[in-house]
């Protein structure tokens, strides 16, 4: 199967070409560029000169995550998609950044900064090559994730916000990922659309876990109309 996968949720974008589970080329920036301006041409580079008509699915990080990024990232898939009814595939970037340990026997706390005293979070484990999911993906604020961390022996935290949850974070079982492993990326996004059901693009959708700040807003001011 040729996958196309493409990660977009946060501050790094990233692309990854695989044929079947063995990558045949992936893209990684975090130069501050929009990923507006970069998902697109790193997804026509991991092809290789390959036509998009080629692909046998297109996994995609569809939240949670930044809300423009998530945004971003679903519409170049579903753009990709759509002229030749390429079927789709939703994927957690809190599960891709849990793919970047597949090679350890570890606990992993994936985190993203939700703004707000909050962190996007799910819980994994990883043994034996084999990434099973602890908890679903939720909003949660760093005293309730620490309270829930202190009941393990040693966790790795990775993700986009995990320097970030590590230095308000005071408990001694919790370790940072290295450089090389703590953000979400394509590669890990392949690896875990590998055993996920695709839809169609029709279908694709972002996953928020909150209203965006507009939504909120507008809310705001009907309640304040009524």
């Amino acid at each position: 199967m040729l996958l196309l996968s493409l990660e977009s949720s946060a501050v790094t974008a990233s692309a990854a070409l695989f044929d079947g589970s063995a990558p045949i080329k992936s893209e990684f920036l975090n130069n501050g560029l929009t990923h507006s301006e970069t998902l697109l041409p790193m997804a026509v580079s991991v092809m290789q000169g390959r036509s998009f008509s080629e692909l046998d699915a297109i996994a995609v990080s569809t939240g949670p995550g930044s809300f423009t990024g998530v945004r971003i990232g679903v519409a170049t898939a579903k753009g990709i998609a759509f002229p030749y009814d390429i079927p789709c595939i939703s994927i957690s970037p809190l599960e891709a950044a849990a793919y970047n340990f597949i090679d350890m026997n570890c606990t992993i706390c994936c985190v993203m900064d939700a703004r707000r005293n909050q962190f996007y979070n799910a819980l994994f484990k990883v043994e034996n090559k084999t990434v099973t999911r602890l908890c679903d993906d939720r909003a949660v604020s760093c005293d309730e994730l620490q309270g829930e961390l202190s009941d393990y022996d040693k966790v790795i935290v990775a993700g986009d916000g995990a320097r970030l949850f590590c230095s308000l974070c005071g408990l001694e079982n919790i370790e940072l990922a290295p450089q090389n492993r703590i953000y979400q990326n394509a590669v890990g996004v392949a690896l875990a659309a590998q055993n996920k059901k695709p839809v169609s693009a029709s279908m694709l959708a972002p996953v928020y876990l909150r209203p965006s700040q507009a939504e909120r807003q507008l809310e705001l001011r009907r309640k304040s109309n009524d």
